[in-house]
């Protein structure tokens, strides 16, 4: 038994990203590959993975890793966004468990990380960038 004091920090998840309630109903659970784009100071610098983080699929393993659209592993195709945030904290699995928005309204001005407009032309017609 370990009884020692351990402190822990938490944070609001921001949606501000969303431009409407739109699609939220109906996000589909994925699985993540940490060892895919994801850089501990900037997309998990409390232990968290934001949402509103840009999700592409990797064709080996078919887990997610983030959108890079000069990545030849399949994250070149943005498929969609992650909705709620991860906790990847120390001593968690490098393949959590997460929920990707495959149709929704974005205010692009207001995710974590810009997309480019090949992304935006991967998801034309199911996501809306407003």
């Amino acid at each position: 038994m370990d009884i020692s004091i351990t402190n822990d920090s938490y944070t609001q998840d921001r949606r501000d990203w969303l431009g409407s309630a739109h699609g939220t109903d109906a996000p589909r659970s994925i699985q993540l590959d940490l060892t895919k784009g994801f850089v501990s100071g900037t997309h998990y610098p409390k232990g968290f993975l934001k949402s509103g983080l840009p999700l592409g699929k990797v064709s080996a393993s078919g887990k997610y890793g983030l959108y890079d659209n000069a990545a030849t592993d399949g994250r070149e195709v943005l498929v969609g966004f992650l909705f709620t945030p991860v906790d990847v904290r120390t001593g968690g699995s490098t393949s959590p468990a997460a929920n990707i928005l495959l149709h929704c309204f974005i205010a692009e001005s207001r995710l974590p990380v810009a997309v480019d407009s090949a992304g935006k032309a991967d998801v034309a017609g199911r996501i809306i960038f407003v």
